[in-house]
């Protein structure tokens, strides 16, 4: 009977034991980090922050003379699940080599990052052609095209009401050609717009059209 108590006694001692080491010691979360520079375009700095637990993520796009700030943004979990996958068959940039290492244009400073605690592992290119890294590239630029429209659309409501049909002209050509991510995430300003008689009828005509489009297509 003793023995048996003592048994049981280690027993819930190395349960305890180890539900302590994870209380203490818990996986720190993902942080990957996408920038690109390029002087003389517009815009010259882009720079994205995203978690592999958090729908919470930031953007930095702007001019290189420009202060520099991030603002918060969304993305969601099927999106994030899609980019660390993809950072995942990248082995974590761990000792790669992307660029094409052959003389074309300077189509700008890319760099993909990956953090994880204590761990972090970067890889800069100008241009590639490995698959995933062309996929990830598009997602992370798809993005900043989407924020820049939302940046747009919010300065030109508040600012320049005539301006935002052209507005609207510029994400309805985005979404044609695909290359917004996440659509959905210009619903509220959509929505806003087609109800508020302040703006001219075909910009909320407009607005109207585009929303019920990514609606449908989602």
């Amino acid at each position: 009977m003793t023995m048996c108590r003592s048994a049981v006694s280690l027993l819930l001692l190395s349960i305890f034991l180890q539900a302590g080491c994870t209380l203490a010691a818990p996986s720190s979360s993902a942080v990957f980090t996408y920038r690109r520079i390029f002087k003389s375009s517009t815009p010259e700095f882009i720079e994205i922050k995203i978690h592999d637990d958090s729908d919470a993520a930031t953007y930095e796009i702007r001019q290189l003379d420009e202060d520099a700030g991030a603002s918060p943004f969304e993305v969601s979990h099927a999106l994030r699940a899609k980019i660390f996958e993809l950072i995942a068959h990248l082995n974590y940039f761990k000792g790669l080599d992307l660029d094409v290492h052959r003389k074309i244009a300077n189509l700008g400073e890319k760099t993909f990052s990956w953090e994880r605690g204590s761990d972090s592992n970067e890889v800069k290119f100008n241009y590639t052609v490995n698959t995933e890294a062309a996929q990830l590239l598009q997602i992370c630029e798809g993005l900043a095209r989407q924020q820049e429209l939302v940046d747009l659309l919010e300065r030109r409501m508040k600012y320049d009401r005539l301006g935002v049909n052209d507005a609207l002209l510029q994400l309805e050509s985005d979404l044609s050609k695909g290359v917004l991510p996440e659509p959905q995430r210009m619903l509220p300003l959509l929505d806003q717009i087609s109800g508020d008689y302040r703006f001219v009828e075909i910009a909320r005509q407009r607005s109207r059209a585009l929303a019920e489009k990514i609606r449908h297509s989602g």
